[in-house]
C-alpha cells in the first residue's frame, strides 16, 4: 500500500462503483464510502468500509477520493457537496464518463481549493470492475498519475493520455468506436438475414477476419439471443454521443457517422433507456418495418 495515500473515499457504488470499491478494500486501503441509495454503501460493511451519511463526511480523512457516477451534473453535485471536507492536497479522481468540458471546469474549481484532480474514466464493463482488468484513460498532470497509480493499478490498466479533461476525451473515443461498431454489427445482421442468410452462420464466418472485434464476439450474440438485459445502456451512449459531438464542436471537427450514431440511439432513449446498448439493433429494426433479426422475444429489463 502506498502510505501517501493509506485513506480513499469513494463516492458512488452502484453498478461499477461496487466492484471497484470492493477491490480497494480486498487490497488493505481504508475506504469510507458514500452512496445516495445508502443501502448500496452498506452492502460494502462486511468487507471493512466505513458508510458516511454524506459526502462531506466521507472525504473528511481522505488523502484520495474517487466518484463513480452517472453523469458530469451529478460529479459536480456531490463534488460540490464534498467541499467542505476536502483538505489541500488532496487528490480527486473522477471515473465517471462525463464531458471533457465538464473535467476541465472541474480542475480548475478544485485548483483554486488547492485539491488535485486526474479525470480518469473507465472502459471494461462490469466485469472487468470486478476483475480488475479495466482500461483508464488518465487526463491531469505527470506528478499527480505518478501518486495515483498503485491505486490505480488496483482497478485496472492506467494510462496517462494528456492534461485536464484528456482521459475524457479518450474514453469518448472509446466510445465513438464501441457506438459505432455496434450499429454496424446490427446492420450488417440484419443485412445478412435480410438477404436470405443465416446471420448466426455469417457471424461465425467472418470470425476471425479483418471484421472480428469483442463487438461482434459479445454483442453480435446478444443480438442474435435478442438479450437486451443491460451492461451498457442505450442511456448511457445516447449521453457519450452528444458528449463527443461537443467534443468536436470545440475541436473544430466534424463527425458525421457520430451524428447518425446519436440519432439512432436518440430514437429509442424514451422507450427503452435501460436496455444494452445492443438495443441500437432495435432502433435499426424500427428504421426497416417489417424486417427483423431472428424470432425470439426480446429480453428487455423491466
Amino acid at each position: 500500500m502506498n502510505s501517501k495515500m493509506s485513506k480513499l473515499a469513494f463516492l458512488g457504488v452502484g453498478l461499477m462503483g461496487k466492484p471497484m470499491a470492493s477491490r480497494l478494500l480486498d487490497a488493505g486501503y481504508p475506504v469510507s464510502v458514500w452512496n445516495r441509495s445508502r443501502a448500496k454503501a452498506e452492502a460494502l460493511q462486511p468487507l471493512g468500509a466505513q458508510v458516511a451519511a454524506t459526502p462531506a463526511e466521507a472525504v473528511a480523512r481522505a488523502d484520495c477520493v474517487i466518484t463513480m457516477l452517472e453523469a458530469g451534473s451529478i460529479v459536480v453535485d456531490v463534488l460540490q457537496a464534498a467541499l467542505p471536507g476536502l483538505r489541500p492536497g488532496t487528490l480527486v479522481i473522477d471515473m465517471s464518463s462525463t464531458g471533457q468540458a465538464e473535467a476541465q471546469a472541474l480542475h480548475v474549481k478544485l485548483a483554486g481549493q488547492e485539491v488535485r484532480f486526474l479525470d480518469a474514466p473507465v472502459s471494461g464493463g462490469v466485469l472487468g470492475a470486478e476483475q480488475g482488468d479495466l482500461a483508464i484513460m488518465v487526463g491531469g498532470s505527470a506528478q499527480d498519475f505518478c501518486h495515483a497509480l498503485p491505486v490505480l493499478e488496483v482497478l485496472g490498466r492506467p494510462t496517462l493520455v494528456g492534461g485536464p479533461g484528456c482521459g475524457q476525451l479518450a474514453k469518448l473515443c472509446n466510445q465513438l468506436i464501441v457506438g459505432g461498431t455496434i450499429n454496424i454489427v446490427a446492420e450488417a445482421l440484419l443485412l445478412a438475414q435480410a438477404g436470405g442468410a443465416d446471420p448466426g452462420a455469417v457471424r461465425v464466418a467472418i470470425r476471425g477476419g479483418f471484421a472480428e472485434s469483442r463487438i461482434l464476439e459479445v454483442h453480435g450474440a446478444r443480438m442474435l439471443e435478442r438479450n437486451f438485459l443491460p451492461g451498457g445502456q442505450v442511456k448511457s451512449q445516447a449521453k457519450d454521443m452528444h458528449n463527443i459531438l461537443g467534443a468536436a464542436q470545440a475541436a473544430g471537427v466534424q463527425l458525421g457517422l457520430t451524428e447518425l450514431v446519436a440519432a439512432r440511439y436518440d430514437s429509442i432513449l424514451q422507450t427503452i433507456p435501460h436496455a444494452d446498448h445492443a438495443a441500437a439493433l432495435i432502433a435499426l429494426e424500427q428504421a426497416n418495418p417489417g424486417k427483423r433479426l431472428g424470432a425470439d422475444p426480446d429480453t428487455l429489463p423491466d
